[in-house]
């Protein structure tokens, strides 16, 4: 009993010791429960402050795990022909891709995968096994929807697919080089698919969607931003005469056994472009063994010497400076001239000819006197202003500016050869162009590939009169020349045949041309300005009289009658410019 009061009055000791060291410290108790007070009234306004006023942050913490934005690809814009056929349109495909990570998993199911992806089972393990540690692989691109969804459908985990557009071309290799192709990435890499690339590509729009942590879908929200569609394009040409040309290009490229082989047809009236065709040509809509040589278009890129088509512009120079009509005589000689070191030659001797006979026979002789009296500056003026030696302006990428020289001192050698078309280079765009200057009497019009609402009214750079006694004169080559396979049935031509020797490594080659027609249809009221090139014939048909000169007749006949343009008297402008008036009056009355 003693024990227990002895230790009751212990406890009483030790706690009076306590309390009264507790109440010896008042500030610090209060300021210690202050601090707790204080701390939690900052973490319960904190969460009130998140919870009310600042929703959105816990929100988007939590998205970021489970919402996720997708791209919704937009619709690259149509290319149509100028009658509105399509050209290039995109179609909505699948691709397909996995998760190497889920399917390293499922081996029991790559066979099956393998025959749905249409590839060996081997190579589909492969992939997987060397990407395990990644996220995302390729399984299949840009397939057909029902094609992606019957692999879908396997229900395989680990694949996935997205949306996304395919280009496809309905003519094919017959439009390839003027429209050109995208990439798999649906963005344009040659032709006007690049040129134009920015206002036929769309703006790509967004979607929110849900997902599980590994990344499935759980459930498919709605669409943020909505996609814009790219602006379409048509085009100058006509399809109608588009696959004709590139049909007759084609058959004389390889009955002839060319290398290669281009055609342009404009309007002279717009200065559009009706017609660009090469070969060889490519399939877009089949990448496999693509090469790039076929994917050039020559029209635009290739530069060759223009050889003879180039005389008529030397006898515009020479009509310009008031020494010459179409009834001038020249003296040509056997044949033969001696200039300087070097010699000019005809491939026979004509004596002494008007300058009309000139363009008919295809002297060299002939055009090299008329452009030593002109001199260079007269010669060069009009190679200036028909556009020689510069961009035509179209917009197409890669497009070359040719080369005309400029000198301060000609020889009477380099004079002589560049009036019968040597010692400069130019397109087969160029040279239409050229043309088509002569076709519209003189006026120049900027070439345009994309269809035109109102014509240009063009810039004068040739005196009317003189455009149209030059293409009186062209006339006659087709009528009595070497133009003679040119010619149209009912529809007068006027134009000029060229044959050039290529150049090789020790100089111009023995056995290697180019033969070229150029030329304007109808003559009596110009229409269509063509050219023609058929680059390295085989065999001894070689001239342009022979290879390019029966296209310009084929595609030309078949184009006036698509294009409703009735029929004329083929002798018109053959008489001159007085014959032209003649014809006028009489067909009026």
């Amino acid at each position: 009993m003693i024990a227990i009061t002895r230790q009751s009055d212990k406890n009483t000791r030790k706690n009076a010791r306590t309390g009264k060291s507790l109440q010896g410290y008042p500030a610090r108790y209060r300021i210690l429960k202050g601090l707790f007070a204080l701390a939690g009234m900052v973490i319960l306004s904190r969460v009130m402050y998140l919870q009310v006023y600042d929703s959105s942050f816990l929100q988007q913490e939590g998205d970021k795990r489970t919402v996720r934005y997708e791209s919704i690809p937009a619709h690259r814009g149509v290319i149509f022909d100028r009658n509105g056929k399509m050209l290039a349109v995109s179609a909505p495909v699948m691709t397909l891709w996995g998760d190497p990570r889920q399917l390293v998993d499922q081996q029991e199911h790559w066979p099956k995968l393998a025959r749905a992806l249409e590839i060996p089972a081997s190579e589909l393990a492969t992939r997987i096994r060397n990407n395990a540690s990644k996220e995302f692989i390729y399984l299949k691109r840009q397939v057909t929807p029902e094609e992606g969804m019957a692999i879908l459908n396997l229900n395989i985990p680990g694949v996935n697919s997205y949306d996304e557009h395919k280009r496809y071309y309905p003519m094919g290799e017959v439009a390839a080089h003027l429209v050109g192709i995208t990439g798999i990435d649906d963005k344009g890499q040659e032709g006007l698919e690049l040129g134009y690339d920015s206002w036929l590509t769309g703006k790509p729009g967004t979607r929110r969607t849900l997902k599980d942590r590994r990344g499935r879908l759980a459930k498919e929200a709605e669409v943020t931003k909505s996609a814009e569609p790219g602006k379409e394009i048509m085009l100058s040409i006509d399809l109608r005469l588009q696959y004709m040309a590139y049909r007759e290009l084609k058959k004389a490229v390889t009955e002839l056994k060319a290398s290669s082989g281009s055609l342009v047809m404009l309007d002279i009236e717009t200065g559009e472009v009706l017609a660009m065709v090469n070969q060889p040509s490519y399939n877009p809509n089949n990448r496999s063994g693509m090469q790039a040589y076929r994917m050039r278009n020559r029209v635009m890129t290739d530069l060759f010497e223009p050889g003879s088509t180039l005389k008529p512009f030397t006898v515009v120079a020479g009509m310009e400076s008031g020494h010459y009509n179409r009834d001038t005589e020249i003296k040509t000689g056997n044949g033969y001239m001696r200039v300087g070191r070097n010699a000019v030659r005809d491939l026979n001797g004509y004596g002494t000819i008007d300058v009309e006979t000139v363009l008919i026979r295809s002297s060299n002789i002939g055009v090299s006197k008329i452009a030593m009296e002109v001199g260079a500056d007269g010669v060069m003026s009009v190679m200036r202003r028909i556009g020689l030696g510069q961009s035509v302006g179209t917009g197409f990428p890669g497009e070359r500016t040719g080369f005309l020289p400029y000198k301060d001192r000609w020889s009477d050698f380099e004079l002589s050869t560049l009036s019968f078309g040597y010692g400069l280079t130019v397109t087969p765009l160029q040279l239409a162009q050229a043309y088509m200057v002569l076709g519209a009497g003189g006026v120049l019009r900027p070439v345009s590939l994309i269809k035109r609402d109102v014509p240009p009214q063009g810039k004068r750079v040739i005196d009317e009169r003189v455009a149209k006694e030059v293409l009186g004169m062209l006339s006659s080559v087709v009528s009595q020349g070497s133009g003679r396979r040119a010619s149209i049935p009912s529809y007068p031509v006027a134009g000029k045949t060229g044959t050039v020797r290529k150049v090789g490594g020790s100089g111009y080659s023995e056995d290697r041309h180019v033969g070229l027609f150029a030329g304007v249809v109808p003559a009596d009221n110009p229409k269509l300005a063509t050219v023609v090139i058929i680059d390295d014939p085989a065999g001894e048909k070689y001239y342009g009289s022979l290879t390019a000169a029966p296209v310009f007749s084929k595609v030309n006949a078949q184009a006036l009658r698509m294009l409703g343009v009735k029929p004329g008297h083929k002798d018109v402008l053959t008489a001159g410019v007085g014959g032209w008036f003649r014809y006028v009056l009489n067909d009026a009355g």
